[in-house]
């Protein structure tokens, strides 16, 4: 039978296979984390974030370069060639004696070191240490929290109970015992104490801040071990700690990465204020060391404390914001 020459148009467009590569990808799936990832790309104020983000990460990773670029460091200088004995103030320097390429934020009151080089040694060691605390406690925080959620009975009632033991403890109270320990014991070694008063405080941030994570990873956990594709491993006999590993944890990567964002900040802003109280990196430039030094020399010469300050404002804000941008990407219910 032949077909109308309407309906045979009809036929043929309906049975003629997609032309060419482009529209396939068109039409072609996209995982959660590649559609969370274009919605980043198309967000103007995570993109600006990221690049903030990712300046003070290069100053950081890249400090040594950056030192030897600007001819600076942080080695003991004779100060009476940068600053006045009688008042302590710099000689050279902005912002009293204009600006020059050899010290482009100054020097130091009371001993001539170079503030650039202050300022990319503290984002170094600032940066390093959030670091350092925000994977390790998210480690710690996801492997309490999947064996809490996928075991439950015993295991969810020790970990929910060190959870909140933990939680109820307070913060600085932890933090003013550590450090009278740590400056008895190495007061006197100054190597030492520069490698241990560093190690002291990211155990102090990670000690107190696993909880959130472990919790948040816990209440995802309970709801997955419920789907189906869990059920069926099970079935089949799959072990438990491939199925955490291989089934759950791709799952989680949203909430993780979402945790691990929004933590980081937390720790920078931690370390600043550990340090003006007292318990902060010892033998080592850091932001909240450079703050607490400044705070004397404010009336005289503001510069040096606005430096540091600047640095840590700027940098939780980007932070907090691609946090906020990556909880948003990743969970399209909370998109504004």
């Amino acid at each position: 039978m032949t077909l109308p020459a309407t309906d045979l148009a009809v036929h043929e467009e309906a049975t003629e296979p997609v032309a060419d590569e482009a529209s396939r990808k068109e039409i072609a799936g996209r995982s959660p984390t590649r559609i969370a990832i274009d919605r980043l790309r198309k967000d103007p104020i995570a993109v600006i974030c990221f690049l903030v983000v990712l300046f003070f990460v290069m100053v950081a990773v890249l400090a040594d370069v950056w030192l030897n670029l600007f001819n600076v460091s942080t080695d003991t200088v004779r100060a009476s060639d940068y600053v006045d004995l009688t008042t302590g103030l710099p000689t050279v320097g902005p912002p009293n004696h204009g600006f020059t390429m050899e010290h482009p934020f100054g020097v130091k009151p009371g001993d001539g070191t170079d503030l650039l080089a202050i300022w990319i040694e503290g984002c170094r060691t600032s940066l390093m240490l959030a670091s350092l605390a925000a994977v390790l406690s998210t480690i710690i925080g996801v492997t309490l929290g999947l064996i809490a959620g996928f075991k439950g009975g015993v295991f969810d009632t020790l970990i929910s109970f060190t959870t909140n033991l933990f939680l109820t403890f307070p913060f600085l109270l932890g933090a003013l015992m550590v450090a009278p320990i740590v400056n008895e014991r190495w007061g006197d070694q100054p190597e030492k104490m520069k490698t241990y008063s560093f190690v002291a405080l990211m155990l102090i941030l990670v000690f107190f801040s696993w909880m959130s994570v472990a919790r948040l990873v816990r209440g995802e956990v309970l709801s997955l071990r419920e789907r189906e594709f869990v059920k069926a491993a099970r079935v089949i006999g799959v072990p438990t700690w491939r199925i955490m590993v291989r089934e759950m944890l791709p799952n989680l990567i949203a909430p993780i990465v979402v945790s691990f964002s929004l933590g980081l900040p937390a720790f920078v802003a931690a370390e600043a204020g550990l340090s003006y109280l007292g318990i902060g990196i010892i033998g080592r430039e850091s932001w909240g060391r450079t703050i607490v030094a400044a705070t004397d020399w404010w009336d005289l010469y503001p510069q040096y404390l606005l430096a540091p300050v600047i640095g840590v404002a700027v940098l939780c804000v980007a932070l907090n914001l691609l946090g906020d941008a990556i909880r948003d990407a990743f969970d399209p219910k909370t998109r504004r």
